[in-house]
């Protein structure tokens, strides 16, 4: 497994992490982490809030992680998240982050937590406010590196002021690169990891969504503007080119797709989401896949930045 250093502290983890946000609490689940843990996978991205979310059961996908790891703690990177909540917007006041690590370490079942990252910023509270307490728990062995996610510029420098921010995590991929104009020349200047979200496009960028209709009713990208009407139709068009280019050089679209983000820099490490072991094994190949100059400058006339159609989140059209 090739592996990467994120952060100024020494963070090594695997170059490709796992994210398990959408991982039902069921044995398939657990296969699928434990068959990740055997190809050398480190890094293994939870929440709070992952999980059960229709009965507000906070905790529910941090329990499943916590019991695929039973014996192989050593094994792993745990990160995980706080700070979104049902009902009072983001939160990260020191009292609701004191409250929240202590619930995370229980239903992780740890003693500490790896890689701890606030959720969403909290416009009520400073970041030095924030930060500044995340730093107390380092202290206190609780956390042993602290992140952010979906932060701005002017946030991450001044948390970065107050103690070194070991990653970022915002989405970023074929068709989401809107931080390549400010965040990722930041993160690389102040030397902070980046940690990909959705770097297959919540899944559209595999080639496996050929219309609307293969979503299931209740699938939540029914709502996002991307999967909608004439935006699917054109998104739909440029996941077809990528397709003919990954076949062209004998790996899946969703290798191809994560070949490029690998390739834009070492401070990089995606996180697919997946639920089968199969995937996780096809994700991984992405690794072996080699990309030229002018594989590059290919990938960049299909999908330049701002190519897809819709807004990344509901109500963004």
């Amino acid at each position: 497994m090739q592996t990467r250093t994120i952060g100024t502290e020494g963070l090594a983890v695997s170059a490709l992490g796992l994210g398990t946000m959408m991982m039902p609490d069921n044995e398939e689940s657990v296969k699928a982490i434990h068959g990740a843990l055997d190809l050398g996978v480190t890094l293994l991205d939870t929440a709070d809030i992952y999980g059960d979310f229709g009965e507000q059961r906070f905790g529910s996908n941090e329990r499943l992680v916590g019991r695929a790891l039973k014996g192989r703690r050593d094994k792993a990177v745990i990160a995980t998240k706080f700070g979104i909540t049902h009902t009072q917007g983001p939160k990260g006041d020191p009292a609701y982050i004191k409250k929240s690590v202590d619930a995370s370490l229980y239903h992780l079942g740890m003693d500490y937590i790896d890689l701890y990252y606030q959720h969403r910023p909290d416009p009520d509270t400073p970041i030095e406010e924030t930060v500044g307490t995340l730093a107390e728990l380092v202290k206190e062995g609780k956390i042993r590196y602290i992140g952010l996610s979906e932060a701005s510029p002017e946030l991450i420098r001044r948390a970065h002021a107050v103690h070194p921010i070991t990653a970022l995590q915002t989405e970023y991929s074929l068709w989401s690169r809107e931080v390549e104009d400010e965040i990722l020349p930041l993160v690389k200047e102040l030397g902070i990891g980046f940690v990909p979200y959705s770097p297959l496009g919540r899944g559209f960028l595999t080639g496996q969504i050929k219309s609307f209709d293969d979503l299931p009713p209740d699938d939540y990208r029914r709502s996002y503007p991307r999967f909608q009407g004439e935006n699917f139709t054109r998104n739909l068009e440029v996941v077809s080119l990528i397709g003919q280019m990954a076949a062209e050089k004998g790996c899946a679209p969703s290798q191809l797709a994560l070949a490029w983000l690998l390739a834009q820099g070492e401070h990089i490490v995606p996180i697919p989401g997946t639920k089968r072991l199969e995937r996780v094994q096809e994700n991984l190949g992405a690794l072996q896949v080699v990309l030229s100059a002018g594989d590059l400058a290919r990938i960049e006339r299909i999908s330049p930045q701002g190519v897809a159609a819709g807004g990344r989140f509901p109500g963004r059209n």
